[in-house]
């Protein structure tokens, strides 16, 4: 068993990795950039969301409020009639990159404190780099990436958004575990 403050090192620098690789990964490899379409006529559907005040938050359309609501002749017409989707609306204003950043910094240290974790009571120190890889990896892997197929099940998101996504995540965990391997006690 190794003692979580015993992994600090690799902990941050796991961190370090993971945010630079997605720095790449997203503003140099092109891959990414088909994961959101633009919507027809925006300027209208811009215009017309302000008119009715539509304000940060999540919605669901066609809404109904309960099940009984769901089974509702008219409910169902609006489902087969569509669209049916799910919209996010943001705060007004260009995307804040330094806080979307931070956030994201926070989460690579949050899953490397529980890769330390898990890795720490299941690996032994002086174990070999591939025996600390394995687990270290899956854990990452697990950290970055499956909880991503709700978006796709739940929510619509085109499931080769999310199958690359968990590429993204893959590639991740690979880094992490490759740190903690080499960091390992």
């Amino acid at each position: 068993m190794v003692d979580l403050t015993a992994l600090w090192l690799p902990i941050v620098l796991s961190a370090v990795v993971v945010f630079l690789a997605s720095s790449v990964m997203h503003m140099v490899l092109t891959y990414h950039r088909s994961d959101y379409k633009k919507l027809p006529d925006e300027a209208q559907l811009l215009e017309a969301l302000r008119t009715h005040g539509v304000t940060p938050g999540s919605y669901w359309f066609p809404h109904a409020a309960s099940p009984a609501e769901m089974k509702a002749p008219e409910v169902q017409e609006k489902f087969q009639r569509g669209p049916v989707g799910l919209l996010t609306v943001m705060q007004n204003g260009p995307p804040v990159m330094g806080k979307h950043l931070a956030q994201w910094f926070a989460y690579c240290v949050v899953v490397g404190i529980f890769v330390a974790y898990l890795t720490g009571r299941t690996v032994d120190a002086g174990v070999a780099y591939l025996g600390v890889f394995r687990v270290a990896g899956t854990v990452a892997f697990l950290g970055y990436g499956l909880a991503l197929a709700q978006a796709s099940i739940w929510k619509g998101q085109e499931w080769r958004t999310t199958l690359k996504e968990f590429f993204d995540a893959l590639v991740y965990g690979l880094l992490t575990a490759g740190v903690f391997g080499w960091l390992w006690p």
